[in-house]
Parts: structure tokens; sequence; C-alpha cells
């Protein structure tokens, strides 16, 4: 996925250390800080370490957020928030302003599965959460609409990709890929279209990645659509979508240079060196190829000046994010542990300037080198 996918920086965030002396009165209120603690260094540590597979990383997720939310659940059901709610605050990098290319069966599941699990996430947090957050959230920054919604958006278009790629290893009918490589252009293209009122200085980079998948995936529709006209013995419109096919792909390519020239945060993908982006541009020459000795032996069928309009409609294959819910309360929080927490006993002065420990220090991303390069075959 470094070759393939764009990937805004992983956000930072300061230690928290849970350490409430004095405010946790009992041995049960000491334990839940401990264990607070200890699941929030793990989880941290799970973003770097290159050995970490989905279920660990849902498994410290589950452990960290269970226990955190005794901090924002009222334990009696009731409407009032609960005492903790405010005993906390937590700090973090702003993502703009501030891997495999080749994968098994079982892998690509896991990657398809995972991105509509992180649609999910992005979707729950911006209808359930970000709408209670104390302070207002900034044009721009991470946790407003617009980045939230772009978010959502490329996980499920990403997610499309592996459909897409797997019908094509397996040879499935062209109208379905065609269908499917046009949803996800579209995808891409709202996605772009969404992040068109930030900050270029901020999210040019980000837009022009937006902007090549939307002309790759053009140039995929109109090529297997092509396949399909010529199959419906309509030739001369299958040269001409293949034709609308070569200027789409050119389009990416020349796209992918500005990409990689553009400045700004996240790292940088190599589409145009991967073996799925090349095969395209062989696959759209060949297709052509095959139309016009076609059309001048059997069909002698008139080209249009228009590129034939596609409206495509994917019936398989399409991605909705999967529906999210923060795991339940963890059960060492009962109300005898909750009293125990005795706000009085707070520090009086918060507004003590940092200390070196507390700053905000950056994720060092981890370095997953592929071991080989088969043009995205899932095998």
């Amino acid at each position: 996925m470094t070759h393939w996918f764009h990937r805004n920086p992983l956000k930072a965030t300061a230690p928290v250390s849970f350490n409430y002396y004095g405010v946790a009165t009992t041995p049960a209120a000491a334990k839940v800080c401990n264990d607070l603690r200890l699941s929030r260094t793990r989880l941290l540590e799970l973003f770097t370490d290159s050995s970490c597979n989905p279920e660990m990383m849902k498994n410290a997720t589950d452990l960290y957020f269970s226990l955190l939310q005794g901090f924002i659940l009222s334990l009696d059901d009731s409407s009032q928030e609960c005492k903790l709610r405010y005993i906390q605050n937590f700090k973090w990098t702003d993502t703009l302003q501030g891997q495999v290319p080749s994968i098994t069966e079982d892998e690509a599941k896991d990657v398809h599965r995972s991105l509509k699990i992180a649609a999910g996430i992005f979707k729950h947090l911006k209808e359930n959460h970000i709408p209670k957050l104390i302070t207002p959230v900034e044009k721009g920054r991470d946790l407003e609409a617009r980045l939230i919604d772009s978010y959502i958006i490329q996980c499920q278009a990403e997610a499309q990709e592996v459909t897409i790629a797997r019908a094509i290893e397996l040879k499935h009918n062209p109208g379905l890929i065609a269908a499917l490589a046009y949803e996800t252009a579209n995808f891409y293209q709202k996605a772009d279209k969404t992040l068109s009122s930030l900050d270029p200085a901020y999210a040019g980079k980000w837009r022009k990645y937006l902007n090549l998948k939307t002309c790759f995936y053009m140039a995929y529709a109109y090529c297997y659509h092509g396949q399909t006209l010529l199959a419906s013995d309509k030739c001369g419109e299958a040269i001409r979508s293949l034709q609308e096919s070569e200027k789409f792909f050119a389009k990416a390519e020349a796209l992918c240079k500005e990409y990689g020239e553009t400045k700004g945060p996240g790292t940088t993908a190599k589409p145009s060196g991967h073996l799925f982006f090349r095969k395209l541009g062989s696959l759209i020459k060949n297709t052509l190829e095959k139309c016009q000795r076609e059309n001048g032996f059997i069909y002698f069928q008139k080209v249009p000046a228009e590129a034939p309009q596609l409206e495509l409609k994917a019936n398989y294959g399409l991605v909705e994010p999967v529906p999210f819910e923060f795991p339940a309360l963890n059960a060492h929080w009962t109300p005898e542990t909750l009293a125990a927490f005795d706000l009085t006993k707070r520090p009086k002065d918060d507004t003590a300037k940092p200390k070196p420990d507390d700053e905000v220090k950056p994720l060092k991303e981890p370095d997953i080198k592929p071991q080989k390069d088969s043009g995205c075959q899932i095998s």
C-alpha cells in the first residue's frame, strides 16, 4: 500500500499518565487508572508496529475505550454527564496543518473489511461524538465535517479498489468491472470536491491524489465499457470509448507526476510505477487496436464524435461503512469505583505550562517494504 495509497501522517498525541494522586482514593480506582495508562500505551505502540494485525488492533482499542468510557458515560443511565467528564485534557497534532501491492485472498479480505470498518468509525464519530466536544471545531481541522466526510468516502473508494482488483483477476463480466470503476471514480471525485474549499497549502497534495485516482478509474470504466460495446457489436462506439479511456489514462499519468512534485503532508504514493497502473495502459492500447482492426475488417462503423455517456450502476461490490459502536463499559467501572474519585482534591492550578514529557511527539511510520510487485494480484 505504500506504493498505491496516499496516507496522511499519523496523528501524534501527548502522553497521558492518568495519575490522579489524591483523587483516586481506593485501590479499585487506582487500578482503573493504571489499566488505562497501560492500555493507552499499548495501543499507541501498535500504530507503529509492523507486525500488528487487525485483531490485535481491535482488541487493544476495545480494551482502552472500554476503560476510557468510565470518564464519559453515566453509570446510572441518567442524562447527566459523568463527574469525570472534564478531569483530563488530551492533546494531539493536526494532520494537515501542523502496503502491500501483491496480496493473498485472505489479506485482501482483511484490507477490504478494515477499510469498511474505518469508514464506519469516522461516520460514528461524526454523527455521535464530535458534536459533543467542548471546544469548537475549527475549519480545516481534523474533526471538521469536510475532512471527516473525505475520510469516509476515501475509505469506501479504496475498499472498492480491492473489489475491482479481484473482479479483474477472476475475469468477471466487463460490464460489472466498468460499473464498479465508474462508481469508484465518482467516490474519489466526491472526496476531492469535499476538500475543494480548504487551503491548497494543506489539502493540495491530498487533492492531487484524489484527482489522479478519479482519472485512473474513469480510464478503467471507459476501457471495460468499450469491451462491453464491442461484445454488443457496437464497434464504432467501442473505439470512441477506448479513445476516451486513453485521454483519462494520460491525464492520470500527468497527475501522478504533479502529485509527486506537490509539497504537503503525507506519504507520497507512486501509482504510475505500480504494475496495476501500467497494466491498464497496455490493456487500453491493445483493446483499442483490436477494436480498430475489427472495424476495418467487419463492422465498418463510424466512430462518434462524442464519447458515450457512462450511465453505469453497479449492482454488486459497492461498499458501505460497517456500523460502529464503542465497546461496552469495562466491568471495573462500578458505582463504588466512580464514587472513589474525589474531584475536590484536584490541583487548583490547571494552567501550568506543560512539562517536557507532555509535549506531543510525532509518530514514526512503520517501514513496510513490499517484497514483490505483481500488479495487485489477488490469489
